[in-house]
């Protein structure tokens, strides 16, 4: 994994040789792993970023990566040449209208407002509507790479203006794993989220197969198999090779049995989405379904639909019921 990361990285150093001399300059509101890493990409990749986040200890430790960072809304706008373009890094939902709310009364027309989030594309749409009525642009960016995105780059998947995405083309080949790889305008708005919340669904439907399938491995214990070294094998050649297949090698090279961790999955709600979308368009995902639902019950501390069905079992016929381990 490090060779790899080593690999990526070099790639985006001669990203930004190749697009020295393009520097914009762009407001990041949202300072949290995300949004201070796809900061600091931008900035080694030459362009000016100014930082802002309501907790004062991520603007002090944004200003200690060397980077720039503003206490106050008004003053990060102040900040930054018209047009302006703000790139929001927060939870979806409320804070993300909350966002918008306090930038509007400092912006001009012709400003353009990124949500780089994993936003819900309906409010996507609603959002573009009513930020074109002031006279703003808005980008929304389905952003995928996580934690490893400052090194290995981010996918990005784009909803917006054709003129207003191409002239934030820089800051798009500066923050994918190369100038012409991983990112990409998908269509108008609300298309860059609709792809993200689709690739989310097949997320969870490709982490649930691995899961099952090295859940399987695990329990035949006659043959003594070493997990870590049946995922290796697989990441060299094999039809199932993946990154996702490179980090589970990883974490089962650090710990084997698993230990410490609890059964519990959450979800970050898109998967959720692409349910709901799926039944809207009468298209069987019954693959990404079950995988929300394994999350989903995942998390039943009590396991009362389990229970019932021993309590069933043993009333009808006679079954034995094992008694809640404390």
């Amino acid at each position: 994994m490090q060779a790899n990361s080593e690999r990526a990285w070099q790639n985006s150093a001669s990203t930004y040789e190749l697009r020295k001399g393009t520097q914009l300059e762009l407001g990041m509101v949202g300072l949290g792993k995300m949004g201070a890493n796809m900061a600091q990409r931008l900035h080694e990749g030459g362009h000016r970023v100014v930082g802002y986040d309501i907790f004062e200890d991520a603007v002090a430790s944004f200003r200690e990566r060397g980077m720039e960072a503003s206490l106050t809304i008004d003053e990060l706008v102040a900040t930054l040449p018209a047009p302006r373009t703000i790139w929001v890094m927060v939870p979806a939902g409320d804070p993300v209208d909350t966002t918008i709310a306090a930038l509007i009364p400092h912006l001009e027309a012709g400003d353009t407002i990124v949500d780089g989030g994993n936003s819900n594309y309906k409010d996507t749409l609603r959002r573009a509507s009513s930020l074109s009525d002031a006279g703003l642009h808005f980008v929304d960016v389905g952003t995928s790479g996580g934690i490893w995105g400052l090194t290995e780059g981010y996918s990005m998947m784009i909803g917006g203006e054709e003129e207003v995405v191409e002239r934030l083309t820089p800051f798009f080949e500066t923050l994918a794993p190369s100038v012409d790889t991983g990112w990409g305008r998908m269509g108008a708005n609300g298309s860059g989220h609709y792809v993200k919340m689709i690739h989310n669904g097949v997320e969870y439907g490709l982490m649930q197969a691995y899961a099952e399938g090295f859940a399987i491995l695990n329990e035949k214990k006659e043959f003594e198999l070493d997990l870590h070294q049946v995922a290796q094998t697989w990441q060299v050649g094999s039809v199932v090779r993946s990154w996702l297949l490179d980090l589970i090698a990883e974490a089962l090279g650090e710990n084997p049995d698993l230990e410490g961790i609890a059964p519990f999955v959450p979800d970050s709600g898109e998967g959720r989405w692409t349910v709901f979308e799926a039944i809207d368009l009468n298209v069987s995902a019954p693959i990404i379904t079950q995988s929300l639902f394994r999350r989903i019950s995942s998390r039943d501390d009590y396991e009362y639909a389990d229970r019932l069905l021993s309590a069933m079992r043993n009333k009808f016929g006679g079954h034995a019921m094992l008694g809640k381990a404390e």
